[in-house]
């Protein structure tokens, strides 16, 4: 809309100071023409907007026309300006919004803080990310958010991962949808129980024509936070018991977190050949057998039996391909009598 573009042009100007038009079309994401025409609705509105011409030239405001966000310290504003727009968000959609809502306090602060944004976006940067992760959201994402923010009920389609592989259809109430390192988590009721699936589980997600109730004393961050504390109180992850090679024990804070450290130190002594023994948890054994096979050689599954043999099945499968490959390569390459 013109009004949210016009307002746009006035932040970025009191945020950045003088601009040319093409920098704030490329910002904006509209010709030059359109900035133009914007430039002038605002200076017929009584902003008071001028323009230079030349090499240096650009738009600026007077330095009179400012206002102030009151009552920040500087440590304050430097937090504020390391805030980045996290991928959970992006994927919802609502990346541009928050851009926007930064962009729009950041031109609200006094001039003595003028240039503290660009200092930070120089120097730090928050990549939330895990490597290797999925760019695309969950295909159902969008479907999971509208019908939690519109109290609909949901139809949502899984299979179960132990069981039966026959597919579940179920008709449940969506309380809240939950980010947990850039993975996101349903929270949603049915019969009055509370579920959590994973969103990139759902074999498909359509929105119902019925509306629910939200019961009123249900806190989203607290349910979750106590579901957490309760699933790795039970064990309801998947324990797998390795031996770890020496020269891998340091890398495993990088993909476990920092509390591996701990059962480290608690490890009992290496064995002859230096290698530890630890228990490692998971989701489930199909995520176990994931992560350690990205190990090599590094990480020896010595329990469950289940995954021991899971992993070796996969093993033989990629040597056989590869051999195979080879073969085929070389009987191809040689010479005919």
């Amino acid at each position: 809309m013109r009004a949210d573009r016009l307002l746009s042009i006035l932040m970025l100007l009191q945020a950045r100071g003088r601009m040319t038009a093409q920098r704030l079309a490329g910002e904006l994401e509209v010709s030059e023409r359109t900035i133009y025409r914007d430039i002038d609705a605002l200076s017929a509105a009584g902003v008071p907007i001028y323009g230079d011409r030349g090499p240096e030239g650009g738009y600026a405001l007077l330095d009179s026309y400012r206002t102030s966000l009151t009552g920040l310290t500087e440590n304050e504003v430097r937090a504020l300006f390391m805030l980045s727009i996290p991928a959970p968000l992006a994927e919802l959609g609502v990346g541009e919004e928050l851009r926007a809502a930064l962009r729009k306090l950041a031109a609200s602060l006094p001039d003595v803080h003028r240039d503290d944004r660009e200092r930070v976006r120089e120097r730090i940067h928050l990549d939330a990310t895990w490597w290797s992760r999925e760019q695309e959201p969950p295909p159902h994402l969008l479907t999971v958010h509208e019908a939690v923010w519109q109290d609909r009920k949901l139809y949502v389609k899984y299979r179960q991962v132990f069981g039966t592989p026959a597919v579940i259809e179920r008709l449940v109430e969506p309380y809240g949808l939950v980010a947990k390192a850039g993975v996101w988590h349903l929270v949603c009721a049915r019969n009055d129980r509370i579920r959590v699936h994973r969103v990139s589980r759902l074999l498909d997600a359509r929105l119902s024509g019925e509306v629910f109730e939200r019961p009123s004393d249900f806190d989203l961050a607290a349910f979750w936070e106590t579901w957490c504390m309760e699933v790795e109180r039970h064990g309801s992850f998947y324990s797998v018991v390795v031996r770890v090679a020496p020269n891998f024990v340091d890398w495993l804070p990088g993909y476990f977190g920092e509390r591996i450290r701990a059962e480290i130190a608690q490890a009992g002594p290496p064995d002859e050949e230096g290698w530890i023994t630890l228990e490692l948890r998971f989701e489930n054994l199909w995520a176990a057998r994931d992560r350690l096979l990205s190990f090599g050689r590094a990480v020896e599954v010595l329990e469950p039996e289940a995954l021991r043999l899971s992993v070796l099945d996969f093993a033989r499968q990629i040597v056989d391909l590869y051999e195979t490959a080879d073969r085929r390569e070389n009987a191809s390459s040689r010479p005919t009598s």
